[in-house]
């Protein structure tokens, strides 16, 4: 398997699955808005799935930008940032879509083919870090990292760092397939990916840095990462909803799922061109963006605004 293997290679056939699975959940949606009615604020639902859509590939962290535009907007409908997780899943499934064809040759391939069956180990060993650590504080960083002087102060040190890992002198690559990486790497990558758990930091910016300084070239770290959001933004959402479901009451159904389309139609139109953007082009203009945004939420929390 090699990196180009990695790009979608049928366009039509991975549209054509992206197509059925948006037709399949629009239904569901719209069945699940008329059966179960939804609060007024279903238009703040929208603008949070645009929001997701736009920001989860990019390294200025889609959970933090989340929760303070969800804060702006007193959105009734967050059940403890159950919500802003949840709609994450519209990101894991425009990846899937988007990769359709890739995953579903490589599933093929697996059984016969060690190199395959190798990457994916990788995938689970970046996986595992977060994944420990995330379910055994998962309550604690709920309640104590989902704040916005946390998710200012995280934007503008994530912002820092991203300019100075930039103009440090790059190592020469080792890696320019993200097929090829060692396990070792791939643990490296998800100990980096660990960061991530606190809102603000960005979980992009965390496994793509991380990939970049255990020796993958920029494109390979992004592709990795890319695959990467599937168990991790996969099983993040999952475990949340299971931990929140005494919380989650009917009105709340409608906002979810709506919410949960809203980010997979604007993450689906987003992929193609944000994982050329950032595959090419310095973090620096994000860590100047960071930055600003950090000092934003920062002011709006020292003048009561959040």
């Amino acid at each position: 398997m090699h990196s180009s293997e990695l790009a979608p290679v049928d366009q039509a056939r991975s549209r054509k699955t992206f197509v059925l699975m948006l037709v399949a959940l629009a239904l569901l949606g719209i069945a699940l808005l008329i059966a179960v009615p939804t609060a007024s604020d279903w238009w703040k639902a929208a603008v949070l799935g645009i929001v997701e859509g736009l920001t989860e590939f990019l390294p200025i962290s889609s959970t933090g930008h989340l929760l303070i535009v969800s804060n702006l907007l007193s959105f009734e409908g967050s059940i403890g940032g159950t919500f802003e997780i949840f709609i994450q899943l519209g990101a894991v499934l425009a990846v899937v879509g988007y990769y359709a064809s890739d995953l579903l040759r490589q599933a093929r391939m697996a059984p016969r083919d060690p190199h395959t069956r190798r990457f994916w180990i990788a995938i689970g060993v970046a996986f595992l870090p977060a994944a420990i650590i995330g379910l055994a504080l998962h309550g604690w960083i709920k309640a104590v990292l989902f704040s916005p002087v946390v998710i200012g102060t995280a934007l503008i040190v994530g912002g820092i760092v991203l300019i100075i890992v930039e103009r440090l002198p790059r190592r020469t690559a080792t890696v320019h397939d993200a097929t090829r990486l060692s396990l070792r790497q791939a643990l490296g990558i998800g100990i980096a990916q660990v960061l991530a758990l606190t809102p603000g930091v960005s979980r992009s910016a965390a496994s793509i840095i991380g990939g970049m300084v255990v020796g993958l070239d920029r494109r390979a770290a992004t592709t990795f990462s890319f695959y990467l959001a599937i168990p991790t933004l996969g099983a993040a959402t999952v475990v949340d909803l299971l931990t929140s479901l005494e919380q989650v009451t009917p009105g709340d159904v409608g906002r979810l799922f709506l919410g949960l389309v809203v980010s997979l139609i604007v993450a689906w139109l987003s992929i193609d061109w944000l994982l050329r953007y950032v595959a090419n082009h310095s973090f620096v203009a994000f860590g100047i963006y960071r930055i600003m945004a950090g000092s934003i939420v920062l002011a709006l929390v020292a003048a009561g605004r959040l």
